[in-house]
């Protein structure tokens, strides 16, 4: 049973949502974040609940994580550059923000006598797999992302310390998440564009691009779901929506909510940049097996989220869109 969890990443789009709904349960929750992306506004709420404390540090400062873990039992490690296109620009981000910080919060772990952690990685580490679609066992392709080998890494290390110091960690490799908070990605670069110039929008790669996405709540189920049915031997789950769409189905998504007819310019080719995998496809069917499904599709998934863009254009000004 969930009583104290630290949380990283406490003030990001995913884990200020994870951070609310154990609240909501009842658990006591320490956040940790540097505010490096994360947003203050997402924790207003958290911040009023006594049983939030809020901790503001940097995940790879062993010290400070192993501080603030006093009580807890349970770590939900959500921190990380999750920029997949900026990682060729800022090689060392993806291994100090992903690799380094994930060893930084093991050593806290281990320090303070904690032993429980689930993971936030990702379905980059399957590259562009030869098997869609991809279940958790298949054979690795070569890492395609800086992002996805330094998630990988860190998959590593977490299956080391369950291994030779008997943690229980659960991995989850999370498809793109959307919904209220998300603040980088497609949809936003998309909606942002539009805003700019409504009459024409340009689309990287062919538009054909085929990718599975989950809304941000049914990410935060699968994770409860993890660590509440699954035992953490450690074990490595994937979290996708049921099906995929085009980057052009989603597009015209954003337009209808938007009422917007734009003319389409595209780049070319399969991919919208280095490490950008055509075609994203989970196989669920272990999560699933655990009583965790989806409950919100992908295309009602974007409409939420361009809802929640125009209700909170102040992200606009606050985030960068991905290079």
């Amino acid at each position: 049973m969930l009583q104290r969890c630290l949380v990283t990443g406490a003030a990001g789009f995913i884990g200020s949502t994870l951070v609310d709904r154990l609240l909501e349960e009842g658990v006591s929750v320490v956040g940790f974040d540097d505010f490096s992306t994360g947003q203050p506004a997402f924790l207003e709420a958290a911040r009023r609940d006594p049983r939030f404390r809020l901790v503001e540090g940097d995940a790879r400062d062993t010290a400070a994580v192993a501080a603030a873990l006093d009580g807890c039992e349970t770590v939900f490690h959500l921190a990380a550059h999750a920029d997949v296109r900026s990682g060729l620009q800022d090689p060392r981000a993806d291994l100090e923000q992903n690799t380094l910080a994930t060893s930084s919060v093991l050593e806290a772990m281990r320090a303070r006598g904690v032993s429980r952690i689930a993971f936030t990685s990702t379905a980059s580490v399957y590259g562009e797999a030869a098997q869609v679609p991809t279940p958790e066992d298949a054979p690795f392709p070569v890492q395609t992302s800086l992002y996805g080998a330094s998630k990988l890494a860190a998959e590593g290390l977490l299956c080391a310390y369950a291994e030779g110091f008997s943690f229980q960690a659960w991995i989850l490799r999370l498809c793109s998440a959307l919904g209220e908070r998300y603040s980088h990605g497609h949809v936003f670069d998309f909606y942002r564009r539009l805003k700019a110039d409504p009459a024409r929008i340009e689309v990287m790669g062919d538009g054909r691009q085929r990718k599975s996405y989950v809304h941000v709540q049914d990410c935060v189920e699968a994770l409860l779901t993890a660590v509440r049915q699954a035992p953490g031997r450690p074990t490595i789950l994937n979290v996708g929506g049921e099906g995929t769409c085009t980057v052009d189905e989603s597009l015209g998504w954003i337009c209808e909510e938007l009422g917007l007819t734009p003319q389409r310019f595209y780049a070319g080719g399969a991919r919208g940049w280095v490490g950008d995998s055509p075609l994203i496809w989970l196989d669920t069917g272990r999560l699933q097996a655990l009583g965790w499904r989806p409950r919100v599709d992908v295309r009602e998934s974007v409409r939420r989220t361009v809802r929640y863009l125009r209700a909170n254009e102040w992200l606009l000004e606050r985030r960068r869109p991905c290079a």
